[in-house]
């Protein structure tokens, strides 16, 4: 008889032995050539060793008591029950190497003979996923273990009814298209962005000539909220076409809102009355919004984020552009036309951009890629079971369209990065349409009296200034990000958006003051013109730090996102210009502009530090963002 082991002696053993020399009372036992208690299968043979091949569908006792039904624990001897435990040893390790390999390098389910296999086909273990169970019946001398019937592990197992991209080149994914493709959305995006900025500002010059023809006062309020109500609907179109896009793409949605525009804008030249001119003005603007809010969020569909940097600038430049370059337009029209043709000429670009775009603008959304994908194949396949990973099974579509259209309030309400830049973004934009509407008082004006096409010539100094910015921000934003990603050991974040913020909000408090102060004096014409150049500059780089940082955080929901911080800056494109005659009236262009420096100081300043330091844990606990 052997001499009994204690059980706390097993704890020696491994759960893949190399041999039976770890279980030496029972080695001398072992048949050299066919162990009963051989290790199990290793990479060069999936076959099960003997003793499974000989105890599988015994369901009588052995002759040593044991059972594979039923691995029970003899009291008759000291061996039985060192036997007993080594023996269950070995059947986990089997158990544990077959699932250990199902789920990562054997082969699919179906290739499997139903002989080799041991685990049960069936759904038994409820979410268990292949864990082995031993289980005692009773404590005592009586007392028997034995295993649950374990099934096979589900975790791995690929859904084959999931359509997704054809690995990471797939030619399909945006990511991947070649450049002249990808630069070819990106420009006619921008074009789209650029047309209806021009639409808001080329009215400006003219809004004398309006004042005139409507029988209103100059200094009467229906005046500037002519220009300036365009921008109210820059505040509420992403709101709804934001997420509109991320329901039903981004193409059809620009398309349909570029239309939408063209209608409004063209019924603006036939109003008859200050009342449908603002409300005409009003449901433009809804229609031009959409290349505001859903732009970045192409951009980010098809850019890698350090490919971003020069594609952003180029967008970001368009909407700061379109109101520089829309006035210097308009004063001529105003000048040597009626007012009308400012919204005629617009609406004539409109249809060309358009034009452009249904030829060189293709879906870039990849879950609306992806569900053409999985239509095309449900019509060649029939398995109506295909789905993608961004739908969710068994959700209304009002439920969708409603979750889609709340998303960017949340984002607003609950999101600390998107409450910053987009009260700053809010900031700039609203001073930019300040300076756009303070332009035709001061140059028509003592002591400069310009006429209204020369006075429109001032505005190239806010062109030039965006042009600056956008190319300091083209060359340095990608150069600083992936710098600073290869001094974080290759990860990229967010937060390496933000340096080149610092610059920008220093410069935009600077050409307020140059501005503000040298027109107060009556200085040259080219000195405030100097100081806006200064300030358009600044407010460039900010606008497009600010747009990358947000495209890079909430990669999935950019274009909720960008479509929340759109609402803030265009109320501030809405109003500010609406208080700018009154604050010139009171405090002088001087300390006018002077108080919006210092607004911009206390804004500016903070944001990037904040960003910096605790960007990346405000994302963590988002569950929006990325990363």
């Amino acid at each position: 008889m052997m001499e009994s082991r204690p059980v706390s002696d097993m704890e020696r053993a491994r759960l893949r032995p190399l041999s039976t020399e770890e279980f030496p009372w029972i080695s001398t036992e072992v048949e050299p050539d066919q162990p009963r208690f051989a290790p199990i299968r290793n990479a060069s043979t999936r076959k099960p060793p003997a003793w499974f091949t000989e105890a599988k569908g015994k369901t009588e006792a052995r002759e040593d008591g044991l059972s594979r039904g039923n691995s029970r624990r003899s009291n008759n001897t000291a061996r039985e029950s060192i036997v007993d435990l080594a023996y269950l040893v070995s059947d986990l390790d089997f158990y544990a190497g077959a699932v250990h390999d199902y789920g990562h390098d054997a082969p699919s389910p179906d290739s499997w003979d139903e002989h080799e296999w041991p685990l049960p086909e069936d759904e038994s273990d409820n979410g268990t996923f292949g864990q082995i169970s031993i289980l005692r019946s009773k404590s005592g001398a009586k007392s028997m273990m034995y295993r649950k019937p374990s099934t096979k592990s589900r975790r791995s197992e690929k859904d084959v009814n999931l359509v997704t991209w054809d690995g990471p080149q797939d030619p399909l994914n945006p990511k991947n298209w070649n450049r002249q493709k990808k630069w070819a959305a990106t420009i006619t995006v921008s074009l789209f962005t650029f047309i209806s900025p021009v639409s808001s500002s080329m009215i400006a010059p003219a809004l004398i000539n309006i004042a005139k023809d409507f029988n209103l006062s100059p200094d009467s309020g229906e005046v500037p909220l002519a220009m300036s109500v365009f921008i109210l609907g820059f505040a509420v179109g992403p709101l709804f076409i934001g997420p509109m896009s991320e329901l039903f793409g981004r193409r059809i949605v620009l398309q349909i809102s570029n239309l939408f525009y063209f209608v409004f804008n063209l019924a603006c030249g036939f109003s008859t009355n200050p009342g449908q001119l603002i409300a005409f003005r009003f449901l433009s603007g809804l229609g031009g919004s959409a290349p505001l809010g859903i732009g970045g969020g192409v951009l980010g569909d098809l850019w890698m984020p350090m490919e971003r940097g020069r594609a952003m600038a180029l967008y970001s430049l368009m909407p700061l552009l379109g109101p520089a370059i829309g006035p210097i337009a308009g004063g001529f029209i105003a000048q040597y036309s009626n007012w009308r043709w400012v919204f005629y000429a617009t609406c004539i670009a409109a249809i060309i951009i358009q034009i452009m775009g249904f030829f060189l603008l293709h879906e870039t959304y990849a879950a609306e890629i992806l569900r053409r994908k999985k239509v095309k194949l449900i019509k060649q396949t029939g398995n109506k079971d295909l789905h993608t990973e961004f739908e969710t099974p068994n959700r209304k579509l009002s439920k969708h369209l409603s979750a889609a259209f709340e998303r960017p309030f949340r984002l607003l309400l609950t999101q600390p990065i998107v409450q910053i830049l987009a009260l700053y973004i809010g900031y700039v934009y609203g001073v930019m349409y300040l300076v756009l509407a303070s332009f035709p008082r001061l140059w028509a004006g003592p002591p400069y009296n310009q006429s209204i096409s020369i006075g429109g010539l001032n505005y190239i100094s806010l062109g030039i200034g965006f042009f600056i910015g956008t190319q300091i921000a083209a060359i340095s934003a990608d150069r600083i990000y992936k710098r600073l990603k290869a001094k974080n050991d290759g990860v990229g974040r967010s937060e390496f958006r933000v340096p080149l913020m610092v610059p920008g909000s220093m410069l935009v408090p600077i050409g307020l003051f140059i501005y503000g102060w040298s027109a107060q004096a009556g200085l040259h014409w080219i000195v405030p013109n100097i100081g806006t150049a200064i300030f358009a500059a600044g407010n460039q780089m900010v606008f497009q730090c600010c747009q990358t940082y947000i495209v890079d955080a909430y990669t999935r929901y950019a274009a909720s996102a960008i479509a929340a911080t759109t609402v803030l800056r265009s109320l501030g494109g809405f109003a500010f210009p609406l208080f700018a005659p009154a604050m010139y009236r009171s405090l002088g262009y001087g300390w006018g502009n002077s108080v919006l420096g210092f607004v911009g100081l206390a804004i500016g300043f903070p944001a990037p530090i904040m960003l910096w330091w605790y960007g990346k844990k405000l994302r963590e606990k988002s569950q929006f963002a990325a990363g």
